[in-house]
């Protein structure tokens, strides 16, 4: 899953990605930079985000 790095200032590939709920209802992925090791999201649908679960990309984590 990809997610934009603020300290690299581009899109990376997030490693060790987590899938919670913020407290609005929505879903976010939390993860690492795959360069920097800096922490970096990616805010997504409901339906993104389960999709993201089935296939193995995230953890679900809420």
């Amino acid at each position: 899953m990809e997610g934009y790095c603020v300290k690299c200032k581009e899109k990376k590939e997030m490693k060790d990605v987590k899938m919670t709920q913020t407290a609005r209802g929505g879903y976010m992925g939390k993860g690492n930079c795959s360069s920097c090791g800096c922490g970096m999201c990616r805010i997504m649908s409901k339906d993104n985000a389960e999709k993201a679960v089935a296939d193995g990309s995230a953890e679900k984590a809420y």
